[in-house]
């Protein structure tokens, strides 16, 4: 239940820094600043204005520490309630001092995501841009932040707008028709309700098409650099991250552990992990080093297969190629500046880059690839990329597209026409489910106990 109290938290990371924000939001906000905050000029607090001043101790008066604060008058902000907002030097005593001040003045420490779920609340926006904010926090890449600012500004929501004006239609399209059957609605009933309910459809199919896309620029991929001793797995990480991550010897089995880096490839968020090189061996710790080489291939959503395009493909490959099985792969035939030696066996069917991390030949074309395995040739231009990115908006549309699909199979079967709202009113209370409108308090909870304090 939505208690309209006032609720206050610490809105910027813990530690030093040269700002710390004190948020305050509800029907006590206003009074609240003005009980600890004194301000230098005789306006006071207005709407949306900067107000320089002192946060003092209200029973002694006793200076806390100089700030700036900001009074936002509802509906026009971030909640829909008066907001406050205290501005002071970053630091965690001070910042800490502040929303003491504020919590013995009447307000309450703020829940997890708690702000922006009063902003879905109170109207200001949907679940979808609700859950976007979070995402806009967490983003890795320009393109992730991208697709997650479009989620944020309703670009996401639109489109999902029009799938369920086209079931709004049909719904009372035929309604009407129960409601009122001796008069003459449409006789063209069929052509009319399905000339709104199959663009609804389209774009659903659209939608769901384009999840895989939106999940991995929003939650990354992981690729595993596998490969027998000596092929160039470490170098090829240190060229991909543009750094030296890992050590790199002519020595064979060098890397004997896991070395995990994330890298933003295209606008990808891409988590690359350099495995030990695998073969056989009497050294126990490299063993070891094999085993979770082996375990990590399985559990991959993509493998760079390395080799070694001067020498001839041995047994070790070919017992690498087994392990990765019919798990996503790319060949990598690393040092393409010396003569071609290597000879695929014919079973190896996944593409082939050649490449020389000595001379950072065929790198752009790695890179490439490694995008289009996931983006499946998508352009992923920030600018225009829209697309679902969570499990959860996904079932439910899937959802939405099997009770329309119902729905039109049902129209066009002859059925009893009374029975055709049961489908229709299910696929609006599915698209409501992404959006807020039809989502059960538990859910709601779940997703916002995963925001941070303060936002």
């Amino acid at each position: 239940m939505y208690v309209r109290d006032t609720i206050a938290a610490i809105s910027t990371p813990v530690g030093e820094g040269g700002i710390g924000i004190v948020r305050i939001s509800g029907p006590a906000s206003l009074q609240i600043a003005r009980s600890i905050f004194n301000p230098k000029s005789n306006g006071g607090l207005k709407s949306h204005r900067f107000s320089y001043g002192e946060v003092v101790q209200p029973e002694t008066g006793d200076l806390v520490d100089e700030a700036m604060a900001v009074y936002m008058k509802r509906p026009n902000s971030y909640t829909r309630e008066d907001v406050v907002e205290i501005q002071c030097h970053g630091g965690t005593l001070v910042v800490s001092r502040i929303l003491s001040l504020v919590i013995s003045q009447g307000a309450r420490p703020a829940q997890p995501g708690e702000f922006t779920k009063r902003a879905f609340l109170n109207g200001r926006i949907d679940l979808v841009q609700a859950e976007a904010v979070m995402d806009v926090i967490s983003s890795r890449t320009d393109a992730s932040l991208a697709l997650a600012q479009h989620q944020r500004e309703g670009l996401l929501s639109r489109r999902i707008s029009t799938v369920k004006e086209g079931i709004v239609y049909a719904l009372a399209y035929v309604e009407a028709l129960i409601d009122f059957p001796e008069d003459d609605v449409n006789v063209a009933v069929e052509t009319d309700v399905l000339g709104k309910v199959s663009p609804a459809l389209s774009e659903l199919d659209a939608l769901i098409a384009g999840f895989d896309e939106g999940r991995v620029l929003r939650d990354g991929v992981s690729v595993v650099i596998a490969g027998k001793p000596n092929v160039g797995k470490s170098s090829l990480l240190n060229t991909l991250l543009k750094e030296k991550r890992a050590i790199v010897t002519s020595v064979p089995g060098t890397t004997r552990d896991l070395i995990e880096e994330v890298v933003n490839i295209n606008g990808l968020p891409v988590k690359l992990l350099d495995t030990a090189g695998i073969r056989e061996s009497e050294d126990q710790v490299e063993q070891e080093g094999v085993r979770l080489s082996l375990d990590r291939i399985p559990k991959a959503d993509l493998v760079l297969f390395v080799i070694d395009g001067s020498s001839s493909f041995g047994e070790d490959d070919a017992a690498i190629l087994q392990a990765i099985g019919s798990k996503s792969c790319i060949v990598v035939r690393n040092k393409s500046d010396l003569p071609l030696a290597v000879e695929l066996p014919a079973e190896c069917t996944a593409p082939v880059v050649a490449i020389s991390t000595l001379t950072g030949e065929g790198i752009p074309q790695l890179r490439d690839a490694i995008t289009n395995a996931f983006m499946h040739g998508h352009a992923i231009d920030g600018r225009e990329f829209v697309a679902l990115s969570k499990a959860r908006h996904r079932d439910a549309l899937l959802k939405a597209r099997e009770s329309l699909q119902s729905f039109v199979e049902n129209l066009e079967a002859g059925v009893n026409m009374e029975l055709l709202p049961v489908d229709l009113r299910d696929a609006l209370d599915a698209v409501g489910e992404v959006t807020g409108e039809t989502t059960a308090d538990d859910v709601l909870d779940r997703i916002f106990s995963s925001f941070c304090i303060g936002k």
